[in-house]
């Protein structure tokens, strides 16, 4: 089972780089994060022949979640438990026997901002949920783009950058109180190279440089971690034309 995760900074305009990339790579779950669009725009002719289902929640210019996948998908839900709920910053799905939740972490904008005060208390109520809804002995794979470099192998010039809203200790720490539930992270199971990133800033050439942030993750609960066989990141994507600002990540588990 091949599940992916890509953060398409407006599906609408990445339209043509997600259609390809599903034919090309075909993976069973592939979840997109800021869609920016409203449910009633949601672009499904683009996908009529690409033998996807597919299940949403968004908004305008902002946010919005989808699921796409080769099978059947139930048990579909939008949203944290309490308000604000955010259902176009989450969605949750059953697929294969597998149950998916797909995240997007609010950025956090400016260390003494709201909005990050925001965004911690979101980490705190993300961890709510798991414990409320699901079992660590369960096959759970927790993903998208929590806005999180983990450690300092996972941002060019971690000295420079520590301090922002996603790469600080306070965040670190959010992060790892909901890994507690019981996930590992996948990605990292695998490599434990530096200069391994999900996001490049459009300025500064830092594609070219490889400048970049790993903060798109894949997270399993360990039954389903501990039958990961690979995960690894498509850099390609990141040089089409029109591109996303992050590339695709993907894990393959032996069901």
């Amino acid at each position: 089972m091949k599940i992916a995760t890509f953060n398409a900074n407006s599906l609408r305009a990445r339209i043509e780089i997600v259609t390809g990339w599903l034919a090309e790579n075909r993976p069973d779950v592939l979840c997109i994060q800021e869609t920016k669009v409203q449910d009633h725009d949601f672009p499904l002719e683009a996908f009529e022949n690409s033998g996807y289902n597919v299940v949403f929640r968004g908004q305008k210019k902002y946010n919005g979640v989808a699921i796409f996948s080769n099978s059947r998908i139930s048990d579909v839900s939008f949203g944290l438990d309490d308000e604000p709920k955010d259902e176009p910053r989450l969605a949750k799905a059953v697929i294969k026997g597998v149950t998916i939740v797909n995240t997007y972490i609010p950025q956090g904008f400016e260390p003494d901002s709201e909005k990050f005060r925001y965004k911690l208390d979101w980490f705190e109520r993300l961890g709510r949920y798991f414990q409320s809804h699901f079992k660590p002995t369960e096959k759970l794979v927790w993903l998208g783009d929590l806005n999180v470099a983990p450690e300092a192998i996972d941002v060019h010039s971690p000295e420079d950058l520590f301090g922002h809203v996603c790469f600080c200790q306070e965040v670190r720490d959010a992060l790892k109180k909901v890994l507690a539930f019981g996930f590992v992270d996948v990605f990292r199971a695998h490599c434990t190279e530096p200069e391994q990133y999900t996001f490049w800033d459009y300025r500064a050439n830092s594609l070219r440089r490889n400048r970049g942030w790993r903060l798109d993750h894949i997270m399993a609960t360990k039954p389903l971690a501990q039958r990961s066989t690979a995960c690894w990141i498509d850099k390609t994507p990141r040089s089409a034309q029109r591109p996303s600002d992050h590339t695709f990540l993907t894990a393959q588990f032996d069901l």
